[in-house]
């Protein structure tokens, strides 16, 4: 036998036993092989549907009050009375609000808030600042921002159609109060320090009067 035969036949069994030992090791489709991906079904059973359901929870209401909660329920009657009320909305107003009255007491220029204060409040606030003039008291202060702000409570009269929402701030700001010769009495111009408030707005839903007024105010 010449030697080109004997070559082809050599290379033509190490062929033979390559291919049979190629099946034996990748001829199944067992083992750690990822299987082939199903074909999506067009209508999961868990796939999440995120619509709003009518008649479900109102979260403008539900996201600042428990729901089913007294406060939750007159919430949701001032929305029938007026539709156009949003809590959310009313806590952003109450937030710039609590700014300018604050300011407004400690700086002494209560006439611009009279729009914004139940008569007594009013009253109230007069005589402190008429206080501080006898005494010749001023009050240097700067408003920092509102660290914290929730609504508490709320109530509605269905028959006087009275809003009443109670929020709680924890403020912070810098006060300092001097005396006529300009001496500091309390406080420092740079030492920020927090202030904790309890506020009652109130207000006729329904009425033309847009501006809610602050009738009570606590710690």
């Amino acid at each position: 036998m010449n030697s080109p035969i004997l070559q082809l036949l050599v290379l033509a069994g190490i062929a033979i036993f390559l291919v049979l030992r190629l099946r034996s090791v990748l001829g199944t489709r067992d083992g750690f092989e990822k299987p082939a991906a199903p074909a999506a079904s067009k209508s999961r059973k868990d796939k999440r549907d995120f619509e709003v359901i009518e008649g479900g929870p109102d979260l403008d209401i539900t996201d600042h009050v428990p729901e089913g909660s007294d406060s939750a329920k007159a919430l949701a009657a001032m929305k029938r009375v007026e539709p156009s009320f949003g809590v959310s909305d009313f806590l952003s107003g109450a937030r710039g609000a609590y700014e300018m009255i604050l300011m407004g007491f400690e700086r002494g220029k209560i006439e611009e808030l009279v729009p914004f204060l139940d008569p007594e409040v009013y009253e109230t606030f007069q005589q402190v600042v008429d206080q501080r003039a006898e005494q010749g008291i001023t009050i240097e202060s700067e408003f920092v921002g509102v660290r914290e702000m929730s609504l508490v409570n709320a109530t509605f009269d269905d028959t006087t159609k009275r809003a009443e929402i109670t929020v709680k701030y924890v403020g912070e700001l810098t006060s300092v109060a001097k005396d006529s010769e300009g001496q500091v009495l309390e406080g420092s111009p740079t030492a920020v320090k927090r202030q904790k408030d309890i506020w009652t707005y109130a207000r006729n839903m329904g009425s033309d009067d847009p501006n809610w007024q602050l009738v009570a105010t606590d710690e």
